[in-house]
């Protein structure tokens, strides 16, 4: 099964048992232990008025709404959308003149997002069936894209990044939360705490991820961390899976991180009598 394969799947489950449970998605067997790395994102002030499976249904590392400014009248694009949580806490922001668009390619997820708006009355929404390797909109249509543990899950990471650059306008940002790791991560370490946390699958090294921005286009590209994973915080759950904790401990310790990404669409050329183009 290749990769897009099992992420449907997988976060097609997820969606399922929050409809069926009313539990959070975590909590599916697919997902093997999401404290810490999905708890405590969205404080109780966004999570006000929000249906309660969206969420329930946060699979995220981040909260990339809360790291980025959004202004009445924008428009946005979540890659990977899920729920829908973060579409929704944007249509909030960028008001009834602004747009909030969720792009996903798991029918029950998009199904879930589908009922958790139109519970939300949000009506500046709208969910996209689609890949995040090919975005169904238009170039130039979006001023920022959001995303949240997502574009780690890609096999083609490099072609996200193009089609995040291509649909931004000229000054747009790109502003997500992702996995990341930090330094030279031994093949072992990673395959134990992947265990852990599914979503360390295909987490790019910072400086790699910085240069694939670069490559596509974008300028003004940092990664700031907002939470390391500590493998005292997955012992139960490794050692119980057989994984020697000690001896991995000090190969993984402050290496593998959830972090907030942030780059720049460089804006369009001066071109008129008011521009200073000295």
């Amino acid at each position: 099964m290749d990769t897009r394969a099992v992420v449907q799947e997988k976060y097609g489950a997820a969606a399922r048992h929050v409809k069926e449970s009313s539990a959070a998605a975590c909590c599916n067997p697919a997902f093997s232990c999401c404290d810490p790395i999905t708890t405590n994102l969205y404080d109780e002030a966004e999570k006000s008025g929000l249906p309660a499976s969206a969420v329930l249904a946060s699979l995220g590392c981040g909260n990339p709404t809360a790291l980025i400014e959004l202004k009445p009248g924008e428009t946005v694009l979540d890659l990977g959308s899920g729920g829908g949580i973060d579409v929704l806490l944007s249509a909030r922001r960028v008001g009834p003149a602004g747009k909030a668009y969720g792009l996903d390619m798991t029918d029950d997820m998009l199904a879930l997002a589908r009922e958790n708006q139109r519970q939300a009355g949000a009506e500046n929404v709208e969910f996209l069936k689609g890949e995040i390797e090919d975005i169904p909109l238009a170039d130039g249509s979006v001023d920022v894209v959001i995303s949240n543990c997502v574009i780690n899950l890609s096999a083609d990471k490099d072609r996200v990044l193009r089609e995040a650059f291509r649909v931004l306008r000229p000054g747009g940002r790109f502003a997500v939360s992702d996995v990341v790791a930090r330094g030279d991560v031994p093949v072992e370490v990673r395959r134990s705490m992947e265990l852990w946390v599914g979503c360390i699958a295909g987490a790019l090294e910072e400086t790699e991820y910085m240069d694939k921005l670069e490559r596509a286009g974008f300028t003004g590209i940092s990664v700031e961390p907002t939470r390391v994973y500590n493998v005292e915080d997955a012992r139960t759950f490794l050692q119980d899976a057989g994984v020697d904790v000690d001896a991995i401990a000090p190969l993984a310790e402050g290496k593998l991180m959830s972090a907030f990404v942030r780059a720049t669409k460089p804006g369009a050329p001066c071109c008129g009598s008011k521009c200073n183009c000295s």
